[in-house]
């Protein structure tokens, strides 16, 4: 244990030094290095490859669970101790901030529908339940404006769209994407928080034509529609604060292979059995 800690932190002070601090004579750590390593080490050292590997496939956003769950995936057998310490050991961390911008315009003239969902962001089947929301990103261009539609069932963002201003065209224009892609049956409930681009004649007129039955959250109530607002946060911790946007363009290309060619597809969730979107849905179907 003294050597390996002499071998951890040579890099800010000098090894002889060390030695003596620890007790531990530098001919002994020369015969330390040269010793074949252990089973353990060799079998922690492989480990240690496939958790960067996974890292790196997963834009670094993987803490301990995560990460533990995509090796066993790929066929290690490894636990939450384990993983956690490797990944500490080698600086393999997930960073989260936090930023704030409010894009709900509820004062306006329009009906509010009830809040039909209740809180209750389940679904035994796909469109069965869709939620939707819209959040920003700041970008040297100015604001980028995000507006997503979500199954419940599966967290799946089924339909996504961006513009630079946050009128009610942003909001249809990801709901006609979600309905293109789902074509779902009368009855799908449809819930949003009360802001104009939800609101207006146009968006309710769409949700109408197809059957949907239209709910609401309560008035400044983001717990209302805490499933979309925890994937605002998620794409926000694990990409967009990350970077800095020179462009509207390359936000919306970095959002768009984030959507398809990660949250979707491979993300894994707690609330789904860590399972990714397209599989639970695959598993249910």
């Amino acid at each position: 244990m003294r050597f390996r800690f002499v071998e951890e932190h040579r890099a800010s002070f000098p090894a002889n030094r060390l030695c003596d601090v620890v007790g531990v004579s530098t001919r002994g750590l020369r015969a330390f290095r040269s010793r074949p390593a252990s089973r353990r080490q060799r079998s922690d050292l492989v480990t240690l490859a496939h958790i960067k590997e996974q890292s790196r496939l997963s834009l670094g956003s993987y803490g301990r669970p995560r990460m533990t769950e995509e090796l066993k995936e790929v066929g290690l057998n490894v636990g939450h101790r384990r993983v956690g310490r490797l990944m500490r050991q080698n600086g393999i961390s997930v960073v989260r901030t936090r930023k704030h911008k409010v894009t709900t315009d509820s004062d306006h003239k329009f009906n509010i529908a009830p809040n039909l969902l209740d809180r209750n962001f389940t679904a035994d089947q796909p469109d069965q339940k869709w939620a939707g929301d819209i959040s920003c990103v700041w970008t040297r261009e100015g604001w980028l404006y995000l507006a997503v539609i979500l199954d419940l069932h599966s967290r799946r963002v089924i339909g996504w769209a961006v513009s630079n201003r946050m009128k009610r065209d942003l909001a249809i224009r990801a709901l006609k994407m979600a309905i293109a892609f789902r074509a779902p049956p009368k009855g799908c409930i449809h819930h949003t928080d009360r802001g104009s681009q939800y609101c207006s004649h146009d968006y309710q007129k769409l949700l109408c034509k197809h059957g949907f039955k239209v709910s609401m959250s309560g008035k400044g109530n983001c717990y209302d529609n805490a499933a979309v607002e925890t994937f605002f946060k998620t794409i926000k911790a694990e990409l967009i604060w990350r970077h800095p946007w020179e462009t509207r363009r390359k936000a919306e290309m970095a959002i768009f292979k984030y959507i398809n060619g990660f949250y979707n597809p491979r993300r894994r969730h707690s609330a789904l059995g860590w399972k990714n979107p397209v599989a639970f849905e695959r598993k249910v179907a």
